[in-house]
């Protein structure tokens, strides 16, 4: 019989929490917010929610959309293959940093997570326009790998700079002030409500149906839900055919989103119901 985990804060305080690092990460960063308890850290995201999925951690905190790059679309793709739980959501603002050994004229490499460098694409190309761009696992680990180099700099955080004992080169090198990464949660039970709560679900419409979308959009208009986020993702299988990842307000024990979720259920090829969870503050 599984264990239901409590979500008191001072129990999750005591669980082991896994995150991408190694430690210095916005991701780790993220995971300090919902937790004071012990981190875990692995290479990527697929790993990270490998060591959930081995119960070699309580919970995971992946990043899963970002303000200026959009979704982060290997973390929507694993939670449509694994039965995996939305518990939580955390906001962090991101503000990165060019970090280095070398002189500014010295670089000849940049390193950071693909998603960094697509967030500084204007600041790389206004100001190192001959270095090699180079991705990394994450920003800490490319932080890593410039503390070990003269000649790479590295896209991270402050976080990262005092870790890896590096200089500050400069300073809010993102395209747009405002970056915010929201990073989920991942558990294997459901929270319960708080009053301020989202739901985030997967649906498949059924093929060749003209009007599907449409009308579970109305399910949810007429029964006075919102939505805060609809997405689609290819199902990978034909050129295409598509799942929609729709996020709604509310909780799953709410007796209309059970019930609407109930009709719509029945509309479709396939809904999966990925996580009830509070608001990020």
């Amino acid at each position: 019989m599984q264990q239901t985990i409590s979500f008191n804060p001072r129990y999750i305080g005591q669980m082991i929490t896994g995150t991408l690092g190694p430690d210095g990460s916005y991701s780790g960063k993220a995971a300090r917010q919902w937790s004071s308890g012990k981190l875990r850290f692995y290479d990527d995201i697929p790993d990270t929610v490998e060591g959930l999925l081995k119960n070699e951690v309580d919970f995971c905190v992946v990043p899963v959309e970002n303000s200026l790059e959009g979704s982060v679309t290997l973390t929507l793709d694993l939670l449509m293959e694994h039965q995996l739980k939305v518990v939580g959501e955390e906001i962090v603002q991101v503000k990165h940093l060019l970090l280095s050994k070398a002189r500014r004229e010295d670089v000849k490499i940049i390193m950071s997570h693909p998603q960094a460098l697509s967030q500084c694409r204007r600041f790389i190309k206004t100001n190192f326009r001959e270095a090699e761009v180079r991705p990394a696992l994450s920003t800490s680990h490319a932080a890593r790998l410039a503390s070990e180099s003269k000649d790479i700099a590295a896209i991270a955080s402050r976080e990262a700079a005092e870790k890896y004992g590096l200089d500050i080169l400069a300073e809010n090198i993102q395209d747009r002030n405002e970056n915010f990464t929201r990073f989920i949660v991942i558990g294997k039970n459901t929270p319960p409500p708080t009053g301020n709560d989202k739901t985030s679900i997967i649906v498949y419409l059924e093929k060749n149906r003209p009007g599907a979308l449409y009308e579970i959009l109305g399910e949810f208009s007429g029964n006075g839900i919102d939505l805060t986020k609809i997405e689609s993702r290819p199902t990978k299988k034909v050129l295409g055919d598509y799942l929609f990842y729709i996020d709604i307000k509310g909780h799953i024990d709410d007796g209309k989103i059970k019930e609407t979720l109930g009709r719509i259920k029945n509309m479709v090829g396939m809904l999966k119901i990925i996580g009830s969870y509070p608001v990020a503050k």
